[in-house]
């Protein structure tokens, strides 16, 4: 627009009778003060002043930028297909196999679309809107090696899978999609970036698992245990904490069409890490909803079987290798290492997984109960017994003091704790992609943002700030011990002799006392089995659970209550004679 053009243009406007005009792309006249165009146009002399008016009106025209904003029309569904294409991407750069993303990831949520009814089945809920449309096409399917492709952009073909994998392929039925929005899309685009953000954010369905960015991670984790890969639970949440796994601001990594705001805002931010015990308890509660079938055998060759994670474990916490003939024994008397137990079943009556990792650091601290009884005298006696034999046999293989590894390994993980606490306390929660409400905030909230920025440069200026080291890649150790290192002390190769004492053939325990974690089980409309009050119990039994709490990221309460179910199931015996006691009490008040 070219206001020195109109200038000889004098007439007077027809709605407000100004004299002020402006010329549009087009040649038009329009005044300036009511912005009304005339049909009058500038007589043009020369055609090679004319300005490309398609590049000025994608340049400046309100309705191209208006659609820009908008972006394109999605559906939440989608947004967390993106975040499990992330996550699958995360893993398999972490070592996994390919087929956990091209097959058994990319089948589960194939299965979560069609039992939710969203997509693959005869009647998507999306058919309920007024213009969405139904129909149907050559059959054709989703590659998942490549970045997924929107649904509302792509055809989906009708899959019935049943228990055996094996699937009956019927007519395809295409993902609803208008060219243009019905009235209630309007109104849903109005208060979300995606086309069902206000609906889906209402919807309360029974029997349906509404899909969250936690459930995401469940959805993984089912992934991983069905390949039986070498990531436990607790390892998949560390590698999310480690920023090696999306998971916080994963809407980030949403192609920039894909408008996020309002009730989008709600559904994809997280504020909060992952905790164990709820993604746990999703993982079985997906797969029954899946109904999924009996998942493969964890025998002892697999990586999730106890012989072998006691044995990382031990490797972790620097405790002697010859620990873990005990821990097999432990293993075998409670049964716990039978494939049945182990193995996941999501259509049994009463479908549970075992907490792998937690019950095998589990099994290594009755372990220690057995050898040391960990009831703040006995350990230290023993420690005594070492520390003298290994001044008068230095050239021997030292024994095991459990003072010396208390120290070092206290040492150890208080430094590590207050790299991990400060670690969680500078961590940015805000994104980079800034998230609003509506459009009005849009301005408000990038303002605010700029101005944290700034505060942030001018800060870090401030206390000589240090740009971060670029992350490491991650380990399923935390900590690693070796011979050669001077520093700490390695306990891998000590002996056990100073705990053990020979009768015939066989080595027995000097300890020949234990002590039960629970004396007594909630009953069974209790929500916890045992409680767990670090008041009514030794500072070294403390002191291991704090120690196996931190390493897997879990609340104490969280192991105490697997310890307790391993001695139940060893002491049997000890469990039904207290049983026999609390009923004769009971006779005995009663008469």
């Amino acid at each position: 627009m070219d206001l020195e053009e109109a200038k000889e243009f004098k007439e007077r406007c027809t709605q407000c009778a100004a004299v002020s005009w402006g010329i549009t792309d087009e040649g038009k006249y329009y005044c300036t003060s009511c912005h009304n165009v005339t049909e009058r146009s500038k007589e043009v002399i020369n055609t090679e002043d004319i300005p490309n008016s398609k590049i000025k009106a994608i340049n400046r025209g309100l309705k191209r930028k208006k659609k820009l904003e908008k972006g394109w029309d999605w559906y939440v569904c989608e947004g967390f297909q993106y975040i499990l294409y992330q996550q699958a991407e995360a893993l398999k750069s972490l070592g996994v196999g390919p087929e956990l993303k091209n097959e058994v990831l990319h089948n589960f949520w194939k299965r979560y679309l069609q039992k939710s009814k969203q997509a693959y089945c005869e009647k998507p809920i999306y058919t309920t809107r007024k213009k969405a449309m139904v129909v149907e096409d050559n059959l054709s399917h989703l590659d998942c090696s490549s970045e997924p492709e929107l649904l509302s952009d792509v055809s989906y073909s009708f899959v019935e899978s049943g228990a055996e994998s094996q699937s009956d392929i019927f007519s395809q039925k295409s993902f609803p999609v208008s060219s243009r929005a019905s009235q209630p899309e309007m109104v849903a685009s109005v208060c979300s970036g995606s086309l069902d953000g206000v609906e889906y954010s209402q919807r309360k369905e029974k029997g349906t698992v509404k899909m969250s960015v936690p459930r995401t991670l469940a959805l993984c984790y089912l992934s991983l245990l069905w390949q039986r890969e070498a990531i436990t639970l607790s390892d998949l949440l560390r590698f999310v904490e480690e920023d090696h796994i999306p998971y916080v601001n994963a809407f980030q990594h949403f192609p920039e069409e894909m408008k996020l705001y309002g009730r989008d805002k709600r559904i994809f931010a997280v504020e909060s890490w992952p905790d164990y015990e709820d993604i746990h308890k999703k993982t079985i509660e997906i797969a029954t909803f899946l109904d999924l079938p009996h998942f493969p055998d964890i025998t002892e060759d697999c990586y999730l079987h106890p012989n072998i994670l006691c044995m990382k474990y031990l490797m972790e916490v620097n405790l002697p290798d010859e620990m873990h003939g005990l821990a097999c024994q432990v293993i075998k008397m409670t049964g716990i290492g039978e494939v049945d137990f182990l193995t996941f079943d999501p259509i049994a009556k009463m479908a549970k997984t075992v907490k792998y990792d937690v019950q095998a650091v589990a099994i290594i601290v009755v372990v220690l109960k057995l050898l040391f009884l960990l009831d703040d005298n006995f350990e230290w006696s023993l420690s005594n017994l070492a520390e003298k034999y290994n001044k008068k046999n230095k050239k021997d293989k030292p024994w095991f003091d459990f003072r010396k590894w208390y120290q070092v390994m206290k040492k150890t993980v208080d430094e590590k704790k207050h790299k991990w606490e400060e670690a969680r306390a500078k961590y940015m929660w805000k994104s980079e992609k800034p998230l609003y409400y509506s459009f009005i905030d849009k301005p408000v909230v990038y303002k605010r943002r700029d101005m944290v920025v700034n505060l942030q440069k001018q800060f870090s200026t401030l206390v000589d700030w240090t740009p971060t080291v670029e992350k490491k890649r991650p380990s399923s150790f935390q900590f690693n011990w070796t011979e050669e290192d001077t520093d700490r002390t390695c306990f891998h190769g000590h002996s056990l002799q100073g705990v053990l004492k020979e009768k015939g053939q066989s080595l027995l325990t000097k300890n020949s006392s234990y002590w039960l974690s629970t004396q007594k089980f909630c009953k069974g409309y209790c929500k916890h089995l045992t409680t767990y009050e670090e008041s009514n119990f030794s500072l070294s039994y403390q002191f291991i659970l704090n120690l196996f709490s931190f390493l897997l990221r879990i609340k104490t309460s969280l192991l105490h209550e697997e310890v307790s179910l391993i001695e139940r199931k060893l002491f049997k015996n000890k469990y039904s004679k207290t049983k026999k006691k609390s009923r004769r009490s009971r006779k005995a008040r009663r008469h």
